[in-house]
C-alpha cells in the first residue's frame, strides 16, 4: 500500500501539471505519514545527500559556457566553416545543418540551446536557398538532440551522478553513437534533397576559402579540443573542466570575437540560475525516491517483473526502449533521468548490462523525447522561432525521428558502437 500510495499522489499530481520534483515530495511525504516505511527525517537527508555532488556544478558550467559561446558569435563561425565544405553538395545545407550540431553539442551538452543557436541561423538560410522552411525546422529540431549525445552532455552528468557511473566512460562513449547518428540524418536528408530539388547547385569553395572559414572559426573549433582533451589527458575532471570552459568562452567572447556584452552576460546568468533551480528541484526529490525504492525492493520487484515476461535479455531491453520512449514523450530529460536510472541500473546491471552502456541508451533514447509530443523541446523552441505551426514540423521531421529510431535499436543492440572507442583508448 505504501508504494500504491506514492505513485498514486506523485502521478496524479504530475498529471494536475505539479512540477516533478514537488509531486514526487508529496508522494514521499504521504507514504511516510500513513505507512511505517520511512521517516521525514530519512527522507530530508535524502533530499540533502542527493545535491551533494561536486559532479553537480558541471550542469550550470557547460550550460554558461555554451551560452556564452552562442551570445560570443560561435554557431554562425561553425556554420560558416561546414558550409564551405559542404555546402556545395545536393543537399549539402542538410549536412552543414547536422555538423553544426555537431559541434555545438560540443560545447552546449544542450539540446534546446542547439537548435536555438544552430536552427536559428540554418532555417531561414536553408528557406532563402531554396528549402521547404517546415523541412528545414524539423532537420535541425532533430539534429539538435545531437547536442545531449556528444560530450560534454547535461543528461550524461546526471545519469553518472545518479548511478555512480565515471562520467569521463560516459562522454567518451557519447561519442561514436553521436557521429553515428549523425551520419545517418545526413545521408536522410540528403537523399530527401534530392528527391524534392531543395538546393539548387553551387559553386565548390577555394582551398583558400575554406582555411580562411578555419582561421576564423579556430577558437571555436579548439574549445571541444580543450575541454575533452583536458578531461582525458587527466589535466582536470568534468566539473573543473566546465569552469575552464567558462573562462575560455568569456576569453573569446570579449576579446577574441568582440561579440559578447555584459547585458547579454547577466541575462545568460539569470536563465541559468532558474533552470538549474529547475534541475535541482527535481533531482533532490528524485535522489530520495531512489533510496525510497530500494527501501521498498522495487529494483528486485521491477527485475522479477521483467524475468516474468522472458529471460532474454534483447527483448528485455527492447521492453527498456520502449518504456523510456514512452517517458521521453511526458517527462523531460533530467526528470527521467532521476527517476529511471537508479531502478534500471540495480535491475540491468546484474544482467549483464554494461553501465556505460546503459548511460548511453537512455540519453539516445531520451533525446529522441525532444522531438515527440507533448513535451518536445526542441520543437517548441523551433516553432518559436520560425512560427511554424508544430504539427506542420512534425510531418517533415517524422523521417529523421524514425531515423533516430533505428540508430536507438542497433546503439541497443550492437554496444561496441558505444564502447569500442574507450576499450580502445584503455588500451593506451
Amino acid at each position: 500500500m505504501a508504494l500504491a500510495t506514492l505513485a498514486f499522489v506523485t502521478i496524479a499530481l504530475l498529471l494536475l501539471g505539479v512540477p516533478i520534483g514537488i509531486s514526487i515530495a508529496a508522494g514521499l511525504i504521504s507514504s511516510s505519514l500513513l505507512f511505517d516505511v520511512t521517516t521525514l527525517k530519512f527522507i530530508c537527508q535524502q533530499l540533502y545527500t542527493g545535491l551533494d555532488s561536486f559532479a553537480l556544478l558541471a550542469v550550470p558550467g557547460f550550460m554558461l559556457a555554451g551560452s556564452f559561446m552562442e551570445k560570443g558569435g560561435l554557431s554562425k563561425r561553425l556554420v560558416n566553416t561546414a558550409e564551405k565544405f559542404v555546402g556545395h553538395q545536393a543537399g549539402g545545407f542538410c549536412a552543414v545543418t547536422v555538423v553544426a550540431c555537431l559541434f555545438f553539442g560540443a560545447i552546449s551538452g544542450s539540446a534546446p540551446a542547439t537548435v536555438a543557436a544552430i536552427g536559428g541561423i540554418m532555417i531561414p538560410y536553408m528557406a532563402a536557398v531554396g528549402y521547404d522552411r517546415e523541412f528545414a525546422a524539423g532537420l535541425s529540431a532533430v539534429a539538435g538532440g545531437l547536442g545531449v549525445i556528444i560530450p560534454p552532455s547535461i543528461p550524461f552528468v546526471i545519469y553518472g551522478i545518479a548511478t555512480q557511473t565515471n562520467i569521463s566512460d560516459l562522454f567518451i562513449a557519447g561519442f561514436g553513437p553521436g557521429i553515428f547518428i549523425g551520419a545517418l540524418l545526413v545521408a536522410v536528408a540528403k537523399r530527401i534533397s534530392k528527391k524534392e530539388n531543395y538546393q539548387p547547385p553551387r559553386p565548390k569553395a577555394t582551398g583558400r576559402e575554406k582555411l580562411a572559414a578555419i582561421n576564423e572559426a579556430k577558437w571555436a573549433l579548439i574549445m571541444p579540443l580543450i575541454i575533452l582533451g583536458g578531461i582525458y589527458g587527466g589535466f582536470f575532471t568534468p566539473t573543473e573542466a566546465s569552469v575552464v570552459a567558462i573562462f575560455y568562452s568569456l576569453l573569446v567572447g570579449f576579446f577574441v570575437y568582440k561579440e559578447l556584452r555584459w547585458k547579454d552576460v547577466f541575462a545568460i546568468l539569470d536563465n541559468t540560475a532558474s533552470f538549474v533551480g529547475g534541475v535541482m528541484l527535481a533531482f533532490a526529490p528524485a535522489a530520495a525516491l531512489g533510496a525510497v525504492l530500494t527501501m521498498l525492493n522495487v529494483p528486485a520487484m521491477v527485475s522479477q517483473l521483467l524475468l516474468s515476461i522472458t529471460d532474454n535479455i534483447y527483448i528485455i531491453m527492447l521492453i527498456v526502449v520502449v518504456v523510456l520512449l514512452g517517458a521521453g514523450m511526458i517527462l523531460d530529460t533530467i526528470s527521467a533521468i532521476v527517476v529511471f536510472a537508479p531502478i534500471l541500473y540495480k535491475v540491468l546491471v546484474p544482467m549483464g548490462i554494461d553501465p556505460v552502456h546503459l548511460g548511453v541508451i537512455m540519453v539516445v533514447d531520451l533525446a529522441i523525447g525532444f522531438v515527440t509530443p507533448p513535451v518536445a523541446q526542441n520543437l517548441f523552441v523551433a516553432s518559436s522561432m520560425t512560427g511554424l505551426p508544430i504539427h506542420g514540423i512534425v510531418k517533415k521531421a517524422l523521417p529523421f525521428i524514425l531515423t533516430m529510431l533505428a540508430a536507438l535499436l542497433l546503439i541497443t543492440f550492437f554496444p561496441e558502437i558505444s564502447l569500442t572507442l574507450g576499450k580502445g583508448l584503455a588500451l593506451l
